[in-house]
């Protein structure tokens, strides 16, 4: 399909065609389509920019009538020249949360269905700023804030520095008619009342570019955490001995890089759910340790915690019916 040469258009296809020369130079990719306006203006902007394009369409079956919505969604990417379109139906029933769940489902099939290629998700600017304020109501420190990166295997995300009513303009300049999710304008949401409610008053009071500050605050932080990350890895090569932690070593580092060491090593041994006060916890073992009692954490089995101990200057990390005391 040869797109009309408008603004809002270009702007979009000069994102995409970025994206590729960055991170896909065969330019084969899939995208993600709802049929929401993000999402098409994508598969037109990628359709126009990468070799290849294959169309995802995830139907949550949530709604009376999603299996029609997400069949017209594929055949809108076809028409827009996709060079195939596909339709995953999948069960939302994880825990969480219906958005927790209904995300979990979503990624799990574009993941199992993308084949060789990265998804690209239209995730704009505005989405950005979402993610940062939910990740500063967490208070779990600068990674909760680093937002959602360009790309990060599979998921490529050419739209970060794109306003929503870019894609929006686009869809009108394309004479497209997106799907309006009603799940997209339900308060029940926390994220839709952010969008709906929050942003705007922020944006009124503080007297405008809210998002894109927020935005670029996500940036910063990530790039200064990639830092810390290198930092925190050749710290963790000191520390770490045979899967112990040698505490008096890692407590020679600096706060932010020993909590990474930490992070990293409870992860890899299956924990679940961490938390800042959690990981402070177990860093207090490191870094003020005066005796106390092992910690536990999330993970383990259902008739058996997960817990971190420190015992002759090591911790060790594992189940509370294995733990030697």
């Amino acid at each position: 399909m040869l797109l009309p040469e408008e603004p809002a258009i270009l702007d979009l296809r000069h994102a995409v065609r970025r994206w590729i020369a960055a991170h896909r130079p065969d330019g084969d990719v899939a995208v993600a389509l709802s049929g929401g306006a993000d999402s098409l203006a994508l598969a037109a902007a990628a359709a126009a920019e990468a070799r290849t394009v294959r169309a995802l369409v995830v139907d949550h079956q949530l709604q009376s009538g999603s299996a029609d919505v997400a069949e017209a969604a594929a055949e809108r990417a076809r028409a827009l020249g996709c060079a195939n379109a596909e339709v995953l139906p999948v069960d939302v029933n994880g825990s969480g949360g219906l958005e927790a769940a209904a995300r979990q489902a979503r990624y799990t099939a574009l993941d199992r269905a993308r084949g060789n290629r990265p998804v690209l998700l239209g995730h704009t600017l505005d989405d950005q700023a979402e993610t940062v304020l939910l990740g500063l109501s967490r208070g779990s420190g600068g990674r909760s804030i680093w937002g959602m990166s360009e790309y990060e295997s599979p998921w490529g995300r050419p739209f970060l520095e794109v306003r929503r009513a870019v894609t929006h303009q686009a869809c009108e300049e394309l004479r497209l008619s997106p799907h309006e999710d009603p799940h997209n304008a339900s308060p029940d949401f926390v994220r839709v009342r952010l969008r709906t409610e929050v942003l705007p008053l922020l944006e009124e009071v503080l007297g405008g570019g809210v998002a894109g500050a927020l935005a670029r605050t996500g940036e910063q932080l990530r790039e200064e955490g990639a830092v810390l990350d290198a930092v925190a890895a050749d710290a963790g090569s000191e520390a770490v001995v045979d899967r112990e932690i040698d505490a008096v070593v890692l407590a020679l580092s600096a706060p932010p890089v020993r909590r990474r060491v930490l992070r990293g090593w409870l992860l890899a041994a299956g924990a679940r759910g961490l938390g800042n006060r959690q990981l402070r916890a177990v860093d207090d073992l490191v870094a003020r340790w005066r005796g106390q009692g092992p910690v536990a954490i999330g993970g383990g089995t259902p008739d058996a915690r997960l817990v971190v101990w420190r015992r002759r200057g090591r911790l060790n990390v594992g189940l509370d019916d294995q733990r030697r005391v």
